[in-house]
């Protein structure tokens, strides 16, 4: 995976986006909605859990044999007419796209949502190098205008109001000024949007679903932008990661009943696209990319979240994104599931990430292929606390409070500190805990004393 060039503070990108009170609780209340929504939708099909169980299941398999399915997988959709290419890493999957729209003489290009490109950071160099690149997803499209990447697996523009949508259409569509009802917003993106679909030369999609029994993919979108971009150009590339596959057709069914669910809680996506074999005239590229995915699976205790079907779910539900912000994350991908495959492609870089949650473990709970994600998320504290990255000041805390809780004399007479500090020193003396928490009022006796007067009593 490609990182951005900065380290991350999440602590502290997630006190900036704090800061505007009105946009924090307004982001919170738009994310809780849609986990309401997944449970509805969740709680409407018996069988939930099961399915759950039976993705998770599949998942596993096709891990522990993942160099068979993909070599399948290519045999088959070589066959089906597709040209497949393998990249090692994102500089090679740039470089393999790049070289394509050059042989095909392609100098316009449309995509649909790809977290995967974004992971590569295919935008900007295909841009370096002339090559137009149009975003048609319109959360996509509202964050490319802006200059922003997305905040969202699924709705890159949550962090976005309907206003500033408007005054960004104005300044790069000519809208009228003032203009934020999402009806009038949206029509004129997709006025704006077709006529770049027709003069494309080509088109780029991700993969949700790869089979390997059939050697086709599926893509999943509710706005059909991915299927008019494919059948309007020549060439459409298919990029996809090496954790896509799944090993039958009738494997689709679990996968694809989870996906919209857990995603918006919707029944289904408005377009889930099967794609089997090139239309006439038309070629198709198959891009599969590694990009730290093989290494991730060698990592005992972390693998099962290459599990992971991009559904957001995770970031939905936790408390700790609902309230930062995606972009406080500084990585692609944000949210438990960022935070647990970020510091594996760079642990100086991530290793805030796995400190910033609760481990209240609703992100497991919520996870359609059951990926244990606040316990990966807990191990990995371990690891980067094992390789010093937890902090100087934590550790010695630590010891500290090691050193107290072993020696009951010293606990007692800390207890007893404490609450002298509790009762008469400014909670926000206390630390960013003191200052962001309501702290109870201190007791009047240590507990050992009160229970010493309760047996007595008794």
């Amino acid at each position: 995976m490609k990182p951005p060039p900065a380290s991350t503070d999440h602590a502290a990108a997630a006190s900036a986006f704090l800061a505007d009170e009105a946009r924090a609780g307004w982001h919170d209340r738009a994310l809780w909605l849609v986990r309401r929504k997944r449970d509805r939708a969740a709680a409407a099909v018996p069988e939930w859990e099961t399915l759950r169980t039976l993705a998770s299941a599949v998942k596993a398999h096709t891990l522990s044999r993942l160099d068979d399915y993909l070599l399948q997988f290519e045999a088959q959709a070589r066959a089906n007419g597709f040209v497949v290419h393998w990249a090692e890493n994102a500089d090679v999957h740039n470089a393999l796209v790049y070289d394509l729209l050059c042989r095909h003489g392609a100098q316009r290009i449309v995509k649909s949502k790809s977290m995967l490109t974004e992971e590569c950071g295919l935008n900007p160099y295909l841009e370096a190098r002339g090559i137009e690149v149009v975003d048609t997803d319109l959360g996509e499209r509202i964050v490319q205008l802006s200059g922003e990447p997305p905040s969202h697996l699924v709705m890159p523009a949550i962090h976005r109001k309907k206003e500033e949508i408007g005054a960004l259409f104005h300044a790069q569509m000519g809208t009228p000024e003032g203009l934020s009802d999402p009806a009038a917003l949206t029509a004129a993106a997709r006025t704006d949007l077709r006529a770049r679909f027709f003069r494309a030369d080509a088109a780029l999609t991700g993969v949700n679903f790869a089979v390997a029994e059939t050697g086709g993919f599926v893509v999943c979108t509710n706005e059909g932008n991915a299927d008019l971009g494919v059948h309007l150009a020549p060439l459409h590339i298919a990029s996809m990661g090496l954790e896509k596959i799944i090993p039958k057709a009738e494997h689709l069914g679990i996968f694809l009943r989870l996906l919209a669910r857990s995603a918006t809680g919707q029944a289904l996506t408005v377009y889930t696209s099967h794609f089997h074999r090139p239309a006439p005239g038309q070629a198709v590229h198959l891009v599969l990319v590694d990009n730290g995915r093989t290494a991730h699976l060698g990592r005992e205790g972390f693998r099962d979240a290459l599990k992971c079907i991009r559904c957001g779910a995770c970031l939905n539900t936790c408390p700790v994104y609902r309230r930062s912000g995606g972009h406080s994350y500084g990585a692609v991908i944000p949210g438990p599931i960022g935070a647990v495959l970020m510091p594996g492609v760079d642990p100086e870089r991530y290793a805030s990430l796995p400190f910033a949650s609760t481990l209240c473990g609703s992100c497991t709970d919520v996870c359609p292929v059951r990926i244990d994600l606040h316990g990966q998320l807990y191990r990995w504290r371990q690891v980067l606390g094992r390789r010093g990255r937890g902090g100087a000041s934590k550790k010695w805390r630590m010891r500290l409070a090691g050193a107290v809780l072993s020696r009951p004399r010293l606990y007692r007479m800390a207890g007893a500190t404490l609450r002298f500090l509790l009762r008469w020193l400014p909670r926000r003396a206390l630390g960013p805990w003191g200052r962001h928490r309501e702290w109870p009022d201190p007791p009047a006796e240590r507990f050992g004393t009160w229970y010493e007067k309760q047996r007595r009593r008794s």
